[in-house]
Parts: C-alpha cells; structure tokens; sequence
C-alpha cells in the first residue's frame, strides 16, 4: 500500500492552522470540482483532495496521521504497512467522523484511508447524533468517544487495574492543532478478548442543558509477544523441543500466558505442525478456551570435538534419510 501525504495534496505545510487547511481546501475543490473543471483528471484529483481534507480538518484524525507519518519508512510513493495496532492510545469522539466534500463520498477513497480511518470513522458514524442544524439542541447526550488500548495477555487471565493514557486533539482560537492527554485508572475485567468493548460511563464528551455525558469505549488489543497470540479465546504457544525429545517423547516445563508452569508430555514422533491442546487453559470465559503449543524443532550447535562426532553418528544412524525428498530432490 502506497503511503500518501496529505498536506502535500492540499499544498499546505504541516504545521498549517485550520484556516490554512479550509482555504487551501475550497481553492484546489474549485479548480478540479467535476462539474464546472476541464482537467481531465478532474474526478481523480478531487477525490485526494477530499481524502486529504477529511483527514487533515479533522483534528483527531490529523493527530493519529502526524504520528503515523513520523515513522522513517512513512514516505510519499513508497509501500509500507501500518505497524501494529498504529492508533492505539488515540481517542475518537463520534464527532469526528468522515468529513464528505464537493465530488467524493468516503467510499471514494482509498485503501491507504480505509486501512487507516475506514473501520474506525464506520464504528463511530453508525452511533453519531442526527442533529444537523448546526447549534447544540436545548438537551442533548454528549458524544460517545472510542479508542483503542493495548493490554498483555495475561491481563486477561488474571483481570488487573491499569493506569492509560489516551491522546486526542482540538483546535484552538487560532486554528493550531493542540494535542491533549488524559490518565484514566481503568478495571480490565478477567477473561476480557480481543477487539472487545470496555465501557466506561460518563468519560465521553458533556452533555447539553443538563443531559448526562457521553460513554467512553475502549476496544481491547493485545500487544504482539512472540511467545504467544490469541484467536478468541484460544491462545498459541511456541514450544521449541530438541530432536531427541521430537523423537522420542519427552517431559517439559511451559510456562503459560497465566504465569503457571506445567508439565506437559510431548508425545513421541514429533512431526512439523503438529499442536498440544491443553482443554481451558486459553483466556478464561464460559466456557474457556485453549491453549495450543505449536511444536517447533532446534538443532544444537556442533562446536566441540565430541558434539561434531554425535552429528556424524546419527548421519551414519539414517544412510538413507534424505531431508529434501519431500521437495521434490530425488533420494
């Protein structure tokens, strides 16, 4: 996927004030607004400069992006992938959904904004207010707002108390993007998943003329661990055996996402692939789910004299062994 640089697309700096952004936008929409421009690029051209527009006059999305573009490898033109879980931390008001233009709609855009704002502005959009007359109703429930947290996965086994900062943005009087910061102490509830709804009452935007505030929801994301991932409730482990005991069956200690260590018996016979399902001793729940340890084989180093010659007698061991021949190699 290509990275694009919005302000590039409008002609504005980065530190560009919200008036900067307006102006530069209603200058580029009247020059290529399909129905009155002779470009004839004229449809292209608008819908990235509605793309850009949506993201940069909105001042969470053009916090969430400033970050993103600060990564070394975040170039104009060049591929790249979000790094994992990229807008954690963020917070969304349901306020600051996609902003539609002159010659575009936010199914118009491209696989750059969709993998970055699509599913977020979508879940927001489907619970923002109707109210359209562009001054606050006498009452009315305050925003919803939403971000996403990353959390260990032994949080889940165990529940715990954190402590999160979450980051947003607004503008001020002059038009400058101001970036805010809040610490919330959060209760993370035992068994929770991944891509799960904690809710929190109250924490959303104010209301008006007395009504209640808006709640805050926090969509759960574990952070990558290469000693474990989970799929629901089921979790996969690495196990990493030495051929003896792929071949012959061993007993080893696991230490698991709960923060016990077990026992388990590796069969003999180990082959690529293969898995251990341990029964509910995934992420807790009703019912709970697995825990699947992934065989995977090391080869010891041969660095001495009498290591070289264990190698050479178990290659004596299997004459006729080819390790290729599944491949394709003739034995």
């Amino acid at each position: 996927m290509e990275f694009k640089d919005y302000y590039q697309t409008l002609g504005v700096s980065p530190t560009a004030t919200a008036d900067e952004i307006k102006k530069a936008y209603r200058k580029l929409a009247r020059k290529y607004h399909p129905d009155v421009s002779k470009e004839p690029d004229a449809v292209a051209r608008m819908t990235a400069v509605n793309e850009a527009n949506a993201v940069l006059s909105d001042p969470e999305k053009r916090a969430a992006y400033d970050r993103l573009a600060q990564e070394p490898r975040m170039q104009p033109g060049q591929d790249f992938r979000p790094p994992p879980h990229w807008d954690a931390g963020f917070e969304f008001s349901d306020g600051a959904g996609t902003h539609g233009g002159p010659g575009g709609a936010p199914g118009d855009y491209s696989d750059f904004f969709e993998q970055l704002f699509g599913r977020a502005a979508r879940a927001r959009g489907a619970g923002r207010s109707e109210h359209t007359s562009g001054r606050p109703p006498p009452t009315q429930r305050g925003a919803d707002h939403h971000a996403r947290i990353e959390l260990d996965l032994a949080d889940a086994y165990q529940g715990a108390e954190r402590t999160l900062t979450l980051q947003s943005a607004h503008q001020a009087d002059g038009g400058s993007l101001v970036r805010d910061e809040r610490h919330l102490a959060v209760k993370i509830p035992q068994g929770v998943r991944e891509g799960q709804l904690i809710r929190l009452a109250g924490q959303g935007s104010p209301g008006w003329g007395g009504a209640p505030a808006g709640d805050l929801f926090l969509e759960v994301l574990f952070k990558p661990d290469p000693r474990w991932r989970a799929e629901g409730r089921d979790v996969y482990q690495p196990l990493v055996v030495a051929p003896w005991e792929a071949a012959l069956g061993a007993s080893v200690e696991v230490g698991t996402p709960g923060g016990s260590v077990i026992e388990v018996a590796v069969p003999a016979g180990w082959k690529a692939g293969r898995k251990l399902r341990l029964k509910g001793r995934g992420i807790p729940g009703t019912p709970p789910g697995d825990l699947y340890l992934e065989l995977h084989m090391a080869l010891p180093p041969a660095t001495t004299d009498a290591e070289r010659a264990a190698y050479a007698a178990l290659a004596q061991a299997f004459p006729h062994y080819n390790p290729r021949a599944a491949q394709g190699a003739q034995p």
